[in-house]
């Protein structure tokens, strides 16, 4: 079973948001929180970050972890109480970064797919991997060192991992990480109990042995085992992981509207409940004051904060490492990613190419029964230096094709590299300033987003905001 996925670890951040109208006096308890060295002193910009520009960034991290912040297992009758059995894995199985722009107060946040595909120290693989891979190679080198005290191991090897999958996420993103925030799947179990529940809303009915989901279509409120259900399901949606982040960023949006409203924050007993989950089940880096913190989301409110997910380009089923032909890898472009990034604060994201200087307008129409593809591979192409034009539907066909004017023979070539190598065509009925596109029945280029012909899952899909109730599958 895939653990809790991109809303496990919001509970600390929206407690944190819910500080701007509760005060600081109440976030001073918080003092207590545990704390490692995650994050690195100031420095100077990397290559492919984006340089210093006043924003702060959050990465919100979930473990699936079948132990408590002390490292000591969880109770029989807990795990029976999440409906998850009793070995879990050095997995980080969600990944969401807070974007925070100076003078601004739209929070955004973006996650990335657990089984997103990149490059690391020791060689590529899912990005959810990066943590126990250090933690594993840190735990050896103390051990081959001399060290014996297994808490001073387990420490170590902790923070080796922590560190690592920080860095995994600025390679990928080009976004310097500020702070870092980590819950398990009981700390999110607590949490949600904690503010009275969530309410979300769901397309259709749905049951799930192996997250323990059953639920009706419609709006709810869902909290504890249900709630940790709810965002772990990824079996028998459209898209299955990809379509799993949407749900869990509608839990999240939620999530946030719950801790901001009158009912949590007047409330002295939820607050209090929800200062003790924070304090007994999350992990923060050393260097943040949640003073200051506080003090830059000042005037954040529950529906100010919008949910998006890096732009992927496919799911990979050839992905096989152990000849498990179920085995999957989301295929990422980490110059879209990059770019994608850098538009949440405003900045100018990188380009393949400078511009032309009449901008060059690409047209996609999609002859394939995939929802929503035309508009995805359009965003996709868009943050590769080139106009999005209206997308279209046509008549059904197999292969695809890019059709360009002689004089944009180069920008068509382009275009069809940076969408697998699609076939092109020269043709003089395409309008000036404009290519062609279009999508067939066997396309599997950037945008594919659900690997298949369901519902589209991931990027391209409209953002979840906090304000408002968002039905998915």
């Amino acid at each position: 079973m895939h653990p809790l996925g991109k809303i496990v670890v919001a509970g600390l951040a929206l407690v944190v948001f819910g500080g701007t109208a509760y005060g600081y006096a109440n976030l001073r308890s918080l003092d207590d929180v545990p704390r490692d060295n995650v994050i690195d002193g100031p420095g100077e910009t990397k290559p492919g970050e984006q340089p210093a520009d006043g924003s702060l960034d959050v990465l919100l991290v979930g473990r699936d972890s079948r132990s408590d912040m002390q490292g000591k297992p969880l109770a029989p009758d807990m795990l029976r109480e999440l409906r998850v059995g009793a070995n879990g894995d050095d997995l980080t199985d969600t990944l969401m970064v807070l974007r925070i722009p100076n003078g601004t107060k739209e929070v955004k946040a973006f996650s990335i797919p657990r089984d997103s595909y990149v490059s690391m120290p020791g060689g590529k693989g899912k990005i959810n991997s990066a943590f126990g891979r250090a933690k594993a190679a840190e735990a050896r080198r103390l051990r081959t060192a001399g060290e014996t005290d297994k808490a001073k191991i387990e420490q170590g090897a902790l923070t080796a991992g922590r560190r690592a999958t920080r860095q995994a996420v600025e390679d990928l993103t080009g976004v310097k990480i500020d702070h870092y925030a980590e819950v398990n799947l009981l700390s999110f179990y607590e949490i949600s109990k904690a503010v009275g529940g969530v309410d979300v809303c769901l397309k259709e009915a749905t049951k799930d042995q192996n997250s323990g989901a059953d639920f009706p279509a419609g709006q709810q409120r869902i909290s504890g085992a249900d709630a940790l259900a709810f965002v772990r399901q990824r079996d028998g949606l459209p898209g299955t992981d990809l379509a799993r982040v949407r749900r869990q960023q509608v839990f999240l949006a939620g999530l946030a509207r719950q801790v901001l409203s009158a009912g949590t924050l007047a409330d002295p007993g939820k607050l209090s409940d929800l200062i003790d989950a924070v304090k007994r089940s999350v992990v923060l880096d050393n260097s943040w004051n949640l003073l200051d913190f506080v003090a830059q989301m000042r005037g954040v409110s529950g529906g100010g904060i919008q949910f998006a997910t890096i732009p992927v380009v496919n799911v990979d089923y050839r992905y096989d490492p152990k000849n498990n032909p179920r085995a999957t890898a989301v295929q990422v472009d980490p110059a879209a990613v990059k770019a994608f990034a850098a538009s949440l604060i405003g900045s100018a994201a990188p380009k393949t190419q400078t511009p032309a200087a009449a901008p060059v307008t690409v047209d996609v129409s999609n002859a394939s029964p995939r929802e929503g593809l035309a508009a995805r591979v359009g965003g996709f192409l868009e943050q590769h230096g080139f106009a999005q034009g209206t997308p279209k539907t046509s008549a059904t066909r197999r292969t695809s094709l890019v059709r360009f004017g002689p004089d944009l023979a180069e920008r068509g070539a382009e275009v069809a590299k940076l969408l697998g190598g699609l076939a092109t065509q020269q043709s003089a009925s395409v309008p000036a300033g404009h290519i062609e596109v279009i999508l067939g029945t066997v396309y599997s280029g950037p945008g594919v987003a659900d690997g298949g012909g369901g519902a589209p899952a991931g990027a391209g899909d409209e953002p979840i905001t906090s304000d408002g109730v968002a039905c998915v599958y």
